[in-house]
């Protein structure tokens, strides 16, 4: 299991000290978002008069700031990527693997992977996920981000003005094409000339389709339609080369890497619009006319080339127009995907699985999966409830004989690890570190990585406490013009009132000596955070640095925590995946297992690892195409009946 932290390194001494002026988190740091204010000449952060003692965190403040730069860096890289990508497929791609893949890179955990000066909390409220997560997992990764090299593939979505021949002109939005008949690029009669898509076509598709509408033909209609590999030549038409297959306009033959054709089609007219489909399970092209499927074109397309949607002309006046998926198409291409999507999951389904686990049949097989799912999750009363249903199903089928029922061992661990599970789930994470070193005391110190991440995710907690404590005193409205003057002593929920004398050290050179808290927001819509709070975090930062310092491993994952400091308001920085509850599930996973291995059971579930092992098959058998790219397993899940 992957760590569900990012790391940059980084490293300093430096402190972070608050401030009196700016938005609610400008106690921390000056700005939204923008690197921690940072003050070498002390280590005194916040002061409390009232028992005269420090929090502080001197490391922790040029760790936050140098995580930001990196941090930056590395989301405005991982921005570029993700800005390749489609913001959303063809309709006909919606349940193919490729689709999983994309919305695994854009997860909600990514959010904005770039600084926003005006981000808006309730935007960011209305599209965090609200479920706990305390399903089964769909996925051998629990981390949030996906790494680059596992980004999906980007569609083609237009002519690649620098994948081309200089006999033709590509237009400025790369959608259209056409020959040229004069000019110094123009070439001689003898010669063709083709272009390429930008990006290569993924397989994960199952099916992908394009349509190239005849906007002017010449005489002879010498336009050719297909695909080929990157390194074809583009002075012929597509279908003449090695690696190169395509639909001639002018005869309506196909041609297959050779010149040699072989009759198809009708030809081509001005303003006919030609489709070209590669169906990756049967590993066949197929082209349509005017919405009409012409049928099987090629057969045994290579599974080892990547094949780029390519369009070649020959005679001056010739000009197409591609449709990549931003036009609704003339064929019913979403038609022939589900009729296609129907074979690939028929062909999975007649797949025999006795000799998965004999003596079992699929129906008992399934039932002893899900049984022992519950009951490893420790979902005790919903397994007694799942074993009673299927003891009166089956009492009801006498005349199928008496089957064994499931039998159902009474766990107190099973319950012990509910409890500790739901506390994580809760966000209550000091009850759960009482509840496991009271029932499993030798669980944390043998794993040191799950006893690490639960501290963590304490701190996380109380920082997202804090954050939504201000984000909830932001809303007290402002006094009127015409009521009292603000008491130099204001009463807040969070605060203390047996002592209104709490103040700010403010020892970073340009702002003069600590001021009292009520200065801070004086009856203005400024509102700070909880200044005891903050103490508190800061404090618990401190002890967690210190009980973790000599661990290398972990200096790097703990920084990435600490940089929440680095961003006025936590909550809509590019780091608020920290904060979201979708971070308690895997912590809570990761100590479950733990306590299961310390039983001397298996960390995961049978059916748990059936379904990942499945994920696993599905991504590389589908990037190979195959049925498997037909295959959306979290689609088809999510919308069983």
């Amino acid at each position: 299991m992957t760590s569900s932290y990012h790391t940059v390194a980084s490293s300093g001494t430096a402190t972070v000290v608050p401030r009196s002026q700016g938005s609610s988190w400008a106690s921390i740091v000056s700005g939204q978002p923008s690197r921690p204010r940072i003050s070498s000449s002390t280590s005194t952060g916040l002061r409390s008069q009232r028992n005269g003692s420090h929090a502080n965190l001197s490391d922790l403040s040029s760790q936050s700031g140098r995580y930001y730069n990196a941090a930056l860096s590395n989301a405005l890289n991982t921005q570029s990527r993700l800005s390749q990508l489609p913001a959303s497929v063809p309709s006909y791609l919606e349940n193919s693997l490729y689709a999983e893949r994309l919305d695994s890179a854009r997860g909600p955990s990514l959010g904005s992977t770039v600084p926003s000066r005006t981000s808006s909390y309730t935007s960011v409220v209305m599209n965090a996920v609200q479920s706990r997560g305390s399903g089964l997992k769909l996925d051998v990764k629990d981390t949030i981000p996906s790494p680059e090299d596992d980004l999906p593939t980007p569609l083609p979505t237009k002519w690649n003005e620098n994948d081309k021949s200089a006999g033709v002109d590509v237009s400025l939005d790369g959608l259209n094409v056409q020959f040229l008949a004069t000019g110094p690029n123009k070439v001689n009669e003898y010669d063709s000339a083709s272009v390429r898509a930008d990006h290569f076509i993924p397989r994960s598709c199952g099916v992908y389709y394009f349509e190239v509408t005849i906007m002017n033909k010449s005489r002879e209609g010498l336009i050719s339609i297909g695909f080929c590999g990157a390194d074809v030549q583009l002075n012929r038409l597509p279908g003449w080369e090695q690696n190169s297959w395509g639909y001639h306009g002018d005869d309506g033959k196909s041609f297959c890497c050779s010149g040699m054709g072989k009759a198809y089609g009708p030809q081509f007219n001005s303003k006919d619009v030609i489709g070209c489909g590669i169906n990756f399970r049967t590993h066949t092209a197929f082209f349509t006319r005017n919405g009409h499927l012409l049928g099987t074109a090629f057969g045994d397309i290579p599974k080892n080339i990547k094949l780029f949607p390519a369009v070649g002309m020959k005679k001056p006046g010739e000009h197409i127009r591609v449709n990549f998926g931003q036009e609704e198409f003339s064929f019913d291409i979403d038609g022939y995907t589900k009729d296609e999507r129907k074979k690939a999951l028929q062909e999975i389904s007649d797949s025999q699985v006795k000799s998965l686990c004999p003596p079992l049949d699929e129906a008992a097989l399934i039932q002893s999966l899900v049984s022992s799912y519950l009951q490893h999750e420790g979902f005790v009363e919903t397994a007694k409830a799942f074993a009673e249903d299927l003891q009166a199903e089956q009492n009801a089928l006498s005349n199928r004989g008496k089957p064994k029922p499931l039998e159902l061992m009474e766990d107190k661990d099973a319950i012990r690890r509910q409890t500790i599970r739901t506390a994580i789930l809760d966000g209550d994470i000091d009850r759960a570190l009482t509840l496991t070193q009271t029932y499993y005391p030798q669980v944390l110190l043998r794993n040191e990585q799950i006893n690490f991440r639960l501290r963590c995710r304490k701190f996380i907690e109380m920082m997202r406490q804090s954050a939504e404590t201000n984000h909830v005193r932001k809303k007290v409205p402002p006094p009127s013009k015409t009521s009292q003057p603000p008491s130099k002593h204001l009463d807040f929920d969070t605060f203390d009132d047996e002592d209104d004398d709490d103040d700010v050290d403010m020892e970073n050179g340009d702002t003069g000596s600590g001021m009292d808290i009520d200065d801070i927001f004086p009856g203005t819509e400024q509102v700070g955070p909880d200044p005891d709070m903050i103490g508190k975090i800061l404090e618990y930062g401190r002890q967690l640095q210190e009980d973790f310092k000599g661990k290398q491993d972990l200096q790097e994952e703990m920084e990435e925590v600490f940089s929440l400091f680095a961003y006025s308001d936590p909550m809509v920085s590019p780091m608020r995946h920290l904060l979201s509850e979708d971070g308690r599930l895997p912590v809570a996973e990761a100590l479950n297992s733990a306590i299961l291995v310390s039983l001397g059971k298996s960390s995961k579930a049978p059916l748990e690892r059936l379904v990942q092992q499945t994920t696993v098959l599905l991504r590389e058998l589908g990037e190979e195409g195959g049925p498997a790219s037909f295959v959306n397993l979290h689609h088809w899940v999510h919308n069983m009946d």
